[in-house]
């Protein structure tokens, strides 16, 4: 914006009426029908009273909101690949727990097949218990399709299909949830963009402001024309140099409405912010709410989980006994199973809510 600006121009214009004057007896021409001009003009901008200024402001706040952007799109990936990291974590937990419901109903087939061949089981019990684990191998397949399925979503999104993982290690230190907010409006990308918005806004007022000053600049022209009396008919050389000054006197009033519309996008972005403020201090207490509540759900099925391996052991002494039923070892087998999933989708949504908590505040976790 700060180099001149260089035009080349040439035209052709035909005049009537043809000016001619009688001198000593004769008709004198002083200008041609058929004007000819053809010339290389350049004008700069000496002095334009902060119009470039005020482009460059809007220029770089452009430039910062795009860097913002990639930031945005950074922390959005992160939170994406997150998730399926730690649903990877959880589908092969849950596979582990179907591992082990399946040891343990294979052995206690076995106990079944021995006591048939004895003759103190029935055929009906080895066929129920076989549907049990026909059953869970079902449940088993559903698990593995499920963690293909993450683990073609993790490639998709990083280029690796390997996870290492094997816990819910994500952490977060707590606080509450106006520190929380706080947090988010300095480090969110949410609320950066939002406030680049209004800086955006604010320049474009400033450059709607500046319609309204000069512009002093330098002038310069040369070229050929004809139309130089005595030879009017002959081409010349010309050139011409001088200095510049434009100013706006009137159009309508249009640059005060172009004000007036500026000022309403800055407030309506202001009034954004705000309503961004009072929808993350929203969620930011449900986050918040969701990690005490399952922090309490884990600790409650501890006691479940004990009574239900209790239950498992002694079905199975019993049925080892003979004074068991295959009913017995499949109740407390599904009961166990209940219980170590019920733990381990808590632990899960304690995992998630943290992450939630964590991309709200807008920590850079990656």
């Amino acid at each position: 914006n700060k180099f001149p600006e260089v035009t080349a121009d040439a035209s052709y214009a035909y005049v009537r009426p043809k000016i001619e004057l009688p001198i000593n007896g004769e008709k004198f021409q002083f200008a041609p029908l058929h004007n000819l001009n053809g010339a290389i003009n350049a004008n700069y901008a000496l002095f334009d009273f902060g119009r470039l200024q005020a482009n460059i402001n809007r220029s770089k706040d452009d430039l910062q909101f795009a860097k913002h952007q990639v930031d945005y799109t950074k922390a959005q990936l992160a939170f994406q690949v997150a998730n399926v990291y730690y649903n990877i974590v959880f589908l092969q937990k849950a596979i582990s727990i179907q591992d082990s419901v399946l040891s343990f109903l294979n052995e206690n087939r076995r106990i079944v097949e021995s006591q048939l061949a004895n003759g103190t089981a029935l055929r009906i019990d080895l066929l129920n218990i076989q549907a049990a684990i026909d059953n869970e191998k079902n449940r088993k397949i559903d698990l593995n399709n499920s963690l293909q399925k993450q683990l073609n979503l993790l490639k998709y999104t990083t280029g690796n299909k390997q996870n290492n993982g094997q816990n819910f290690d994500f952490d977060v230190n707590l606080t509450d949830a106006n520190n929380a907010l706080m947090t988010a409006q300095t480090q969110n990308p949410d609320f950066i963009l939002a406030k680049d918005r209004i800086k955006q806004a604010n320049s474009d007022l400033a450059i709607t402001k500046t319609a309204d000053k000069p512009v002093i600049g330098l002038r310069a022209a040369a070229g050929v024309k004809n139309g130089y009396v005595p030879y009017i008919a002959d081409m010349r050389f010309n050139y011409l140099t001088g200095i510049s000054f434009s100013v706006p006197i009137y159009n309508g009033g249009k640059n005060k409405q172009q004000q007036k519309l500026q000022q309403n996008i800055i407030k309506q972005n202001e009034m954004a912010v705000e309503s961004l403020s009072s929808t993350y201090k929203k969620d930011i207490e449900q986050a918040l709410t969701d990690i005490s509540a399952n922090l309490e759900r884990i600790k409650n099925t501890q006691g479940q989980i004990e009574q239900a391996q209790t239950a498992q052991q002694l079905a199975s002494v019993r049925l080892k006994n003979g004074t068991g039923t295959n009913l017995e070892i499949t109740n407390a087998s599904t009961n166990l199973q209940r219980a170590a999933l019920t733990r381990l989708q808590y632990e899960y949504q304690l995992c998630l809510a943290k992450l939630e908590l964590t991309r709200l505040m807008g920590y850079q976790y990656w």
